[in-house]
């Protein structure tokens, strides 16, 4: 041991971390106290755990990792399962293929690296790492005890947070009142809680998550984070503070503190780092308490131009030219979460003009934008779409947005307001662009109507953008490209591309989202095949021959110039049949 630390020491003194004299000193208190020197540099302070770890990765060749900042996805932790990360002191950094990197603290453990070769089926690439680094991410990604969860850690300050409040020993009875609905109620007990809650939501807003979730379970306080469409587990507080931490939100919501029994939704408007930010909250009664789900909407962040919504130049052309009609109706499909409201929303910024009157009827108004009329629906005093949206006509209108057709009298509405000089953009819950000329007909509206209104239909899937800092080039399987009917052979340039993980993207690869299309003009053939009502396979026939590329087609395109994954593209389209 004495030699493997004098050769670490010359090679910290060669990086020009420790002077030579400093060595000196501390093997003499060594042979004192009958210490290593290099703890001994480490005790005094003259050295860093980090020092050591990267003297070891010069010394042996092997790369560094610095874990102090390591996010990571559920797949790179649950590739390396609890018990074994805890025993052999390893922490999963990335995975890719079939390899997985781990950071050690001794690199040249070959038993350790074979034993979890063994254990993951998977070829394990070492890192070198300071082993205080390991032992405090094992408990960040892992947790203490014998559990079995996996778990994300939130921010310092919010594990801090909770922290101090578990160990202040909060009385929990008065936090059912915060905020001020209670005057007797010290502000001293309240603070804490109202500052851990501020706290996960300026930490989601950081982490670009688009909701929050906070979930009770029987024995804990679950919070989770949407971040590029995908969940992730945050560090939860204890179960003990979930009554003071909801009864906080519904009170900043607007919601009534009392009631528990029955749904409630809510809306907190706030400001992280200047930006104004509006969260819509909903509250749903569960067997284990009140779950909380608050949805982050950033007013900044839908001034998107067409091209950042992931149109490709021939679509937005073609895009550009349907939302420049004068007239007719134009409907966005797409499942829930797809980002129609976005796209829609991008539209009217980008047809917002003085000389253009533009009126959107919604429930709710997600998103305040300037220089439209808003119009928010209620439903408890009779305010239904279709009513806001007949009065709303007698305002003289240029352009209205429908928030979504969800009944006959709705899209009877949208559709005659179509046809007497209004161009309209709604949404409907289909899952491709032919499919919702058949929902239209299924809901009642007369198949000449739907064919002589009708200007296009575009559906739509959200998939997660290649991290561009750590993007590198990445060759998908056979499989892969069978499933996406690419030939690399018959490509001139082909650019697949896949993130490595990095602290940029959170270990993920993926950075921020983008959608892909299929984008279907409604032709005088198509409007005579409406008026026949035929089936939606016949319009898609029509559709394919006028040009219409797929959803999965269009994704492909976008995995061949290195924009997205094969997977993402897979994973968020079906095959289509003719």
């Amino acid at each position: 041991m004495a030699a493997k630390d004098d050769i670490l020491i010359d090679t910290l003194v060669d990086m020009g971390l420790i002077e030579r004299n400093q060595v000196e000193a501390a093997r003499e208190e060594a042979d004192a106290t009958g210490e290593g020197v290099l703890d001994t540099l480490v005790t005094k302070g003259l050295l860093l755990p980090s020092n050591v770890a990267q003297a070891k990765a010069a010394h042996y060749g092997i790369e560094y990792v610095d874990l102090t900042d390591l996010r990571l996805s559920d797949d790179v932790i649950n590739a390396l399962p609890r018990h074994l990360a805890k025993r052999y002191s390893a922490v999963p950094v990335t995975l890719q293929d079939d390899t997985i990197v781990v950071a050690m603290a001794d690199p040249t453990d070959i038993d350790t690296i074979d034993n979890l070769r063994a254990a993951l089926s998977l070829n394990v690439d070492p890192r070198v790492a300071a082993l205080q680094d390991i032992e405090a991410a094992l408990e960040r990604f892992y947790g203490g005890g014998s559990g079995t969860t996996t778990k994300k850690s939130g921010t310092d300050t919010v594990s801090k947070l909770i922290q101090d409040i578990t160990e202040g020993e909060v009385e929990i009875g008065k936090m059912g009142k915060l905020g001020g609905a209670d005057e007797g109620a010290p502000v001293e007990a309240d603070a804490p809680i109202i500052k851990l809650v501020n706290q996960i939501i300026v930490d989601a807003f950081k982490n670009r998550a688009s909701d929050i979730h906070l979930e009770p379970m029987a024995n804990t306080f679950r919070v989770r984070y949407r971040i590029d469409g995908v969940l992730h587990e945050m560090k939860g507080p204890p179960k003990k503070l979930q009554l003071s931490m909801i009864s906080r939100l519904k009170i900043q919501s607007g919601m009534n503190i009392a009631e528990r029994r029955i749904p409630q939704d809510g809306r907190i408007q706030t400001s992280i780092s200047g930006k104004p930010i509006d969260l819509r909250v909903n509250c749903l009664p569960t067997n284990h308490g009140e779950s909380v789900v608050m949805r982050i909407l950033d007013k900044e962040g839908l001034r998107l131009g067409l091209p950042e919504l992931g149109f490709l130049t021939d679509d937005q052309q073609t895009f550009e030219r349907l939302v420049g009609l004068p007239d007719g109706i134009l409907l966005v499909t797409g499942p829930t979460g797809s980002g129609k409201t976005t796209t829609l929303y991008s539209v009217l910024n980008f047809i917002n003009r003085p000389d253009r009157k533009i009126i959107t009827v919604e429930d709710p108004v997600e998103y305040m934008l300037a220089g439209i009329n808003q119009v928010q629906v209620n439903e408890h005093i009779g305010f239904t779409f279709a009513t806001a949206l007949r009065s709303m006509l007698r305002q003289a209108p240029n352009v209205v947005m429908l928030g979504e057709i969800r009944d006959m009298e709705t899209a009877s509405i949208a559709i005659n307001a179509s046809l007497t000089g209004h161009l309209v953009f709604s949404t409907l819950h289909t899952n491709d662009a032919p499919s919702a000329v058949t929902r239209l007909i299924d809901i009642g509206v007369k198949p000449f109507l739907v064919a002589s209104s009708t200007r296009g239909l575009m559906a739509q899937r959200l998939v997660r953008k290649v991290c561009k800092q750590c993007t590198a080039p990445h060759m998908p399987s056979d499989s892969e490209l069978k499933a996406l009917d690419i030939n690399p052979s018959n490509l001139k340039e082909p650019n697949f591309r896949k993130g490595k993980g990095c602290s940029n993207c959170s270990g993920t690869g993926n950075r921020g989202r983008f959608g892909i299309f299929e984008i279907f003009v409604i032709d005088d053939e198509a409007r005579k095949l409406i008026y026949e009502k035929a089936p939606a396979s016949v319009l898609r026939s029509r559709a394919r021959e006028m040009g219409m590329r797929t959803l999965r087609e269009d994704g492909a395109r976008k995995v061949v110039a290195g924009l997205t994954t094969a997977d993402e593209v897979i994973r968020s389209t079906s095959v289509e049949t003719e």
